[in-house]
């Protein structure tokens, strides 16, 4: 299911050198808004959820998951990621992120599938590495497509 979501459209490298966290959840959730799976009122959500909540999508080292809760503002499950090569602090210095995932779900319990997913694949230190030392979609895209054969 993860490769059904990530591919060249829903994945992108940036130097993120000119971004703080919200511009890099912005610029993760792009390729939603461009495939219509989100609108933008969406991103302002995810934003607004950290802001009064704390970095809880901090889910690993480096690694930040953004999602909000499913609303109107959602038509169909997504899934994108933006890997920075240059980190950025999510709300303190404590948290840099290099992996950007940004999460669009249409109700409770239909991406629940892609969780386990993409949680087979961040539990991979291998796979994780891989994926923060990855210079392309490509090389991004063939870890995940690699993570999936194993997990057969």
């Amino acid at each position: 299911m993860l490769l059904d979501l990530l591919n060249e459209q829903t994945v992108q490298v940036s130097a993120g050198t000119d971004m703080n966290w919200q511009q890099a959840i912005e610029f993760a959730a792009k390729p939603l808004i461009n495939n219509k799976t989100i609108e933008s009122e969406y991103i302002t959500e995810m934003i607004n959820v950290v802001e009064s909540e704390g970095p809880y999508i901090n889910i690993g080292p480096q690694i930040a998951l953004a999602h909000s809760r499913p609303a109107g503002n959602v038509h169909k499950i997504g899934l994108s990621i933006l890997k920075t090569n240059h980190s950025i602090s999510l709300v303190n210095d404590e948290r840099p992120i290099n992996l950007w995932f940004v999460l669009a779900a249409v109700d409770n319990n239909s991406h629940l599938a892609v969780i386990k997913e993409l949680m087979e694949l961040l539990t991979d230190e291998a796979a994780v590495t891989a994926m923060l030392n990855a210079t392309s979609q490509s090389e991004i895209l063939e870890v995940i497509a690699h993570e999936q054969e194993l997990q057969k």
